[in-house]
């Protein structure tokens, strides 16, 4: 079946208020919207604004966002209606102000009347509501099968001892770290309830960011857990947008020689602690490796300070010059990655920087921070794409970093994680669209019935 339809079809898209969400739901309906799709993408300003910036030159996609307004909250001002840079414990304030933003969601729908709505994990009243204006939709997980699974079979049996996949066990520490991530509460709902309910709504189907070659056995136990089809879309890695401010960068990157250099981020919603912060500097500097650092910093141990000299080791930018470069906030990550002279990702493993460095080809320097990170971080290890820093007494390591970097990167005992991370981005590159191309078959089928 040819997926480009006479009739438009037209998608609501409303994904969770994280960039790690926004992110690949933009790069899905980028794709969606290639196969002639019409896309309202729904989110609040603040998490449109960028959106509306990387669409600005882009007039080849049916794209319109859509503005949701959420209700006022006097501890939640319009810039903190986004998990980026947001105080943690504002987290569960920003999850009630989302439901409360069903009233706003639901004229949404009856104005816009869009034939499917695609929703995110933490929202069941948006299924609800797009049923009782007689609207099918289709749940769409941002995350890997294997954290998926995990999640649902533990919130469906509450024994983490019997998961079936030894090798992606947690140790006990990181499987509380989940257990309070599944009873985190707003608004009187847990998050597994949540989840639960979002799955169970879900339209026959529920499309996941994955690939059948590194998931097929987490997606398929997934499908027999839920009942439901687990339709993998691929890996959603966007590309890369000029941006003339990348120069800086992109100039320091092109001085140095193939694979030679590391690129460090952690994402955009977790912050090291300055003991972290400190050891990260010194592994970096140890290495002898040249990298490219990306410090994002607020809370207690950085308060009053205002800038990236203030938080690093006094003399570090000095001592390691041309050696490293310390990006304040933000790097264009799609386009270093993609650079020749890149041979290392120190990663929190996030699933889309995951997926991004796997792949650009990019060896995985693995130091899981959270939630899904550690079970993210066991896969890139299963897959053979990666070598994890070891923790000492449960701490980041200087030495240890400054180790794991220099086998990544140049050393013998990395030539064959070098070799598979090669490896498996070539066959990525090969399988192309095949799997969401798939998907969008039956998504036609589905609202064909």
């Amino acid at each position: 079946m040819d997926a480009k339809q006479p009739i438009r079809i037209s998608i609501l898209m409303l994904p969770w208020l994280a960039h790690g969400h926004v992110s690949p739901f933009l790069e899905l309906a980028k794709k969606l919207s290639d196969k002639n799709f019409h896309i309202y993408f729904c989110s609040t300003p603040i998490n449109l604004k960028p959106v509306r910036e990387s669409l600005t030159n882009q007039t080849t996609y049916s794209i319109e966002p859509v503005d949701l307004h959420l209700p006022y909250f006097p501890e939640l001002p319009p810039h903190y209606h986004t998990t980026k840079d947001l105080p943690p414990n504002l987290m569960n304030t920003l999850k009630t102000a989302f439901d409360f933003g069903k009233p706003a969601f639901e004229e949404i729908l009856k104005t816009l009347k869009p034939n499917l709505v695609i929703y995110d994990f933490l929202q069941p009243w948006a299924p609800a509501e797009a049923e009782n204006q007689k609207i099918k939709s289709i749940l769409f997980l941002t995350c890997g099968a294997a954290f998926a699974s995990f999640l649902v079979f533990n919130s469906l049996n509450h024994q983490y001892t019997e998961y079936p996949f030894e090798s992606l066990n947690f140790p006990e520490i990181e499987c509380q770290k989940i257990l309070q991530f599944r009873h985190d509460t707003a608004n009187g709902i847990k998050n597994d309830e949540r989840f639960l309910q979002c799955i169970a709504r879900s339209s026959k189907m529920v499309l996941i960011k994955t690939l059948r070659d590194i998931e097929a056995e987490h997606n398929d136990f997934l499908s027999g857990l839920v009942g439901k089809e687990m339709d993998p879309i691929g890996p959603l890695v966007h590309e890369p947008i000029h941006n003339d401010n990348d120069s800086v960068v992109l100039d320091w990157l092109n001085k140095k020689h193939p694979s030679t250099v590391v690129y460090a981020s952690f994402g955009s919603e977790y912050f090291l602690s300055k003991e972290e912060m400190e050891e990260m500097a010194y592994g970096l500097e140890l290495s002898e490796v040249s990298f490219i650092w990306v410090v994002r910093f607020h809370g207690d141990d950085f308060r009053g300070k205002h800038s990236i000299g203030e938080v690093l080791p006094e003399g570090f930018v000095k001592r390691v010059g041309e050696r490293g470069l310390v990006v304040d906030g933000w790097a264009p990550q799609a386009k270093i990655l993609g650079h020749p002279s890149t041979g290392g990702f120190v990663s929190h493993c996030g699933w889309s920087s995951t997926l991004e460095g796997m792949m650009n080809g990019v060896p995985i320097i693995v130091m899981p921070m959270q939630l899904d990170q550690p079970l993210n971080s066991k896969l890139v290890l299963e897959v053979g794409v990666g070598m994890e820093v070891p923790r000492v007494n449960e701490k980041l390591n200087r030495e240890k970093l400054a180790q794991v970097i220099k086998e990544v990167v140049k050393q013998e005992e990395g030539k064959e994680v070098r070799r598979k991370a090669k490896e498996l981005s070539q066959r990525m590159r090969e399988k192309g669209d095949m799997d969401l191309n798939m998907a969008v078959e039956k998504l036609v089928h589905l609202l064909k019935e």
